[in-house]
């Protein structure tokens, strides 16, 4: 067994020269994060959850459209998009087409655990094969093993692909570089390249895989060339150019009345229920007036500005703009309404309510996460020292074949003053391993 020190070197003699995000730090731990064996267990299984979950999205978007399922549906979920676009992801060919890998965001809390969203097109692929790589070293009880991410990456791309990343999203591309050599490494009669969107000329017979939101298309000059080549079958594209599948209003969808037997039936009592527990309630703010003696669930208040003149207790809440559109990357379009001036609040949701045709944005339940113990190298004074802070999961499922497989899971944990979990300079990023027992909760 390496002592700490050994451990610390080694990982960083790994590092690799190009780094792996661009212009990103975070500290080092010399120790995974530690995942009780049973609760690994429920993530392997929410992988498949999950993958029932964006089917059912999937089909009840398409039975929308149809007329079989309500019309608001489509009309929420093509707010603000290009028609020829929305025309473009209902294509019959497309029609069965879900994301190979999801990544959701897990927030560890006192009762277990919730999802704060899922992505469909994450960062961290790269990385997270790189940590398992490197801890593996001195962990056998890496999830998803030393080569899992590279794996899972493979079953997407398995004859070889291009990677094709936006400058946008240029900050995953050095671990997107990294991945791909490690799988050329491993197969020498294949390759992945990493190119650019802006100017990418798609090849016939030869994969792709998206790495760039879809409200970044109007920036890549040459994508039409490259939309032809999918919808007239010479390519593949993964994640599918399904915009409606990438919003993150399909929470708030989740917990409306009207849809809950749809719900129900699609997922199944058994899954319908799971999800009920960690899926936070949503709501859409949408402007539209209700009926005189109607109210909105669990808010009880009868029109949205009502919920700007929310006290500071009572607003426990998120607002999040749901998709296509630079603030719904990342944390950027995520503002709690707790930590925000009163005026700043009540700002924000007469903005929302006067965008909703053209920009979604929903509000979301906040689930304050609870405090883990979790040592790390501070670079400045040279000493291990021991952070208290909160975490984030993000396991990566990969769907191959007609199985979901976990790959991998890494660990983000954030000071504990911090509320919005995600990387940062001052958070420890690591790879998560199984352990009988987890003793790092306070």
């Amino acid at each position: 067994m390496l002592v700490q020190d050994e451990k610390l070197s080694s990982i960083r003699n790994a590092f690799p020269k190009k780094g792996l995000f661009a212009e990103k730090d975070w500290l080092t731990s010399p120790d995974p994060f530690p995942i009780e064996k049973k609760f690994l267990a429920e993530l392997e299984q929410l992988g498949h959850r999950l993958l029932i979950f964006q089917r059912a999205c999937n089909q009840l978007y398409q039975l929308s459209v149809k007329g079989k399922q309500p019309a608001w549906v489509a009309h929420y979920l093509d707010a603000g998009k290009p028609p020829e676009l929305v025309e473009f992801s209902r294509q019959k060919q497309f029609r069965d087409l879900v994301p190979a890998i999801a990544r959701p965001d897990l927030i560890l809390t006192e009762s277990g655990y919730i999802i704060a969203e899922i992505d469909s097109v994450p960062g961290g692929i790269g990385l997270t094969g790189w940590l398992n790589q490197t801890y593996s070293a001195f962990d056998n009880e890496i999830a998803g093993g030393a080569d899992g991410m590279l794996d899972g990456f493979r079953s997407v791309l398995p004859n070889g692909g291009d990677i094709v990343i936006s400058q946008e999203a240029a900050t995953y591309r050095p671990e997107m570089e990294w991945i791909g050599a490690r799988l050329k490494d491993r197969h020498r009669d294949l390759e992945w390249r990493v190119v650019a969107a802006e100017n990418y000329e798609p090849q016939d017979g030869r994969a792709v895989y998206r790495f760039f939101e879809l409200f970044d298309l109007p920036n890549l000059s040459e994508i039409d060339k490259t939309l032809r080549a999918n919808e007239e079958g010479r390519i593949s594209i993964t994640p599918p150019i399904k915009p409606y599948l990438e919003e993150k209003m399909w929470f708030a969808l989740f917990w409306l009345q009207p849809l809950r037997e749809f719900w129900r039936r699609e997922l199944g009592e058994k899954y319908f229920v799971k999800l009920q527990e960690v899926i936070p309630y949503s709501w859409l703010l949408d402007p539209a007036p209700l009926p005189q003696h109607a109210v909105i669930p669990r808010l009880e208040i009868h029109d949205w500005h009502e919920a700007a003149k929310f006290s500071q207790k009572d607003r426990d809440l998120l607002l999040k703009v749901s998709g296509f559109s630079p603030l719904s990357w990342g944390s950027r379009g995520i503002a709690l309404g707790a930590d925000l001036p009163h005026a700043e609040w009540q700002r924000r949701i007469d903005h929302a309510l006067a965008t909703f045709e053209s920009s979604p944005t929903i509000l979301q339940r906040f689930h304050k996460g609870r405090l883990f113990e979790h040592r790390y190298w501070d670079p400045e004074s040279g000493e291990l020292k021991t952070m208290k802070g909160r975490v984030r999961l993000c396991p990566y499922f990969f769907v191959e074949g007609d199985r979901v497989r976990l790959r991998g899971v890494l660990a983000t944990i954030c000071p504990a003053d911090k509320k919005l979990l995600h990387g940062m300079r001052d958070a420890i990023l690591v790879p998560s391993a199984r352990e009988e027992r987890s003793t790092s909760k306070l």
